[in-house]
């Protein structure tokens, strides 16, 4: 049976040009031709193309918390590891290349970068956007104090009391310095990525992330 891990790495090879980095490139030829005969073995329909690994586990919680299985329904969930990649991918994704339905999640401040990618790709722009980032979204959506609390839950009251000690902290609200805390160690935002989802009330998600899902 087809693995969508297997298509993801397929797909990032294939964006990569590997090993060169250049179009043509024998290697990502041939992760093409993968990820095509993955896609069709999947059944895929529509890909969601997502910034980095934080959105990644924050969507596919969200996909849990209701009880519905991305795959089985044809969807391909993609990181694709920075904003300044969707073209590529868009184009790989899209019309010109598996022909699948293009739909994604991005910050603000990225907006410009999907909607030339949605362009270069003939695609509708079909792609919602977060107030700063998904981060962001989260936390207004919990409070900074709930948010603490999940902090907590994790074991990670130390090293946050740590890092409201420091200078740079001083004289920032709490929301600042929450957002700040989930960003200063490799793979905590993807962890809370998670975890902020599965905290979330109900009727509480994030206006962006419930709208993507609810249009998958």
């Amino acid at each position: 049976m087809a693995d969508m891990d297997a298509f993801r790495d397929e797909i990032a090879r294939w964006a990569a040009g590997a090993p060169g980095g250049t179009a043509g490139d024998p290697a990502a030829d041939r992760a093409g031709d993968l990820a095509a005969d993955l896609a069709a073995d999947l059944g895929l329909r529509t890909a969601v193309l997502l910034e980095g690994p934080s959105d990644l586990a924050a969507v596919e919680a969200l996909a849990a918390r209701e009880d519905r299985d991305l795959t089985a329904e044809g969807v391909a969930v993609v990181s694709m590891g920075g904003a300044m990649s969707v073209g590529r991918y868009a184009g790989l994704l899209g019309p010109p290349g598996l022909g699948l339905r293009l739909t994604g999640l991005c910050d603000v401040r990225e907006e410009p970068f999907f909607d030339r990618g949605w362009q270069r790709a003939r695609a509708p722009r079909d792609f919602f956007v977060c107030v700063a980032d998904l981060e962001d979204e989260l936390i207004r959506a919990l409070g900074p104090e709930r948010v603490e609390e999940v902090i907590r839950s994790e074991d990670e009251l130390r090293p946050w009391q740590t890092f409201l000690g420091q200078p740079a902290q001083h004289g920032r609200d709490r929301h600042q310095q929450v957002r700040r805390f989930l960003s200063t160690k490799k793979g905590r935002k993807i962890r809370y990525g998670r975890l902020l989802v599965e905290a979330l009330p109900p009727g509480r998600t994030p206006a962006p992330l419930a709208d993507l899902l609810a249009g998958l």
